[in-house]
């Protein structure tokens, strides 16, 4: 079985005019959710093996916040192909990922995370700022996970309870 989550990153600041969109921070709120967003993991015993980032500071600070509540700071990996990228890009660096890897988590943006999610999961609800979508697939292939072989889905936001 392979576990795949796709988060978004945490809200981001938009309090410096003219900033490159790759520099924007994260705000007050994206700084208290990440790490909210990663004890719900821990709760859960999500231990990922590769924690991938898109080089933005938005998200590798939320892929760096998820770590640290998940104790998994060596897995964390930046991985510049998360940026500005689609959802088939995305889709292309996980099924890249190595068959020894049984959890995956990825950190990104919309449109390409909601684009993908809803393609293993139609129903999927909006993944607002620092949704995590947890996937689990049957087999052992990152090449092949598909929607076909979806096992199960649990969605989460920061503003919904926890479960």
């Amino acid at each position: 079985m392979k576990t795949l989550l796709l988060i978004r990153h945490a809200k981001s600041s938009w309090d410096v005019p003219g900033l490159v969109d790759e520099a924007r921070p994260l705000n007050e709120r994206g700084k208290h959710d990440a790490p909210k967003m990663g004890r719900r993991l821990a709760r859960r015993g999500i231990k990922p093996d590769v924690l991938l980032s898109s080089p933005a500071v938005r998200a590798r600070t939320t892929a760096e916040l998820i770590a640290r509540e998940l104790d998994a700071d060596e897995a964390l990996v930046v991985d510049h192909r998360l940026y500005a990228t689609s959802a088939d890009g995305l889709l292309d660096v996980i099924r890249a990922q190595d068959d020894t890897v049984d959890c995956l988590v990825v950190v990104g943006h919309n449109p390409e995370m909601d684009t993908l999610a809803r393609r293993f999961s139609p129903l999927t609800p909006p993944m607002s700022t620092c949704a995590v979508l947890e996937l689990h697939f049957d087999g052992d292939s990152w090449e092949a996970i598909q929607s076909g072989a979806l096992l199960n889905k649990r969605y989460d936001a920061p503003k919904l309870a926890e479960v």
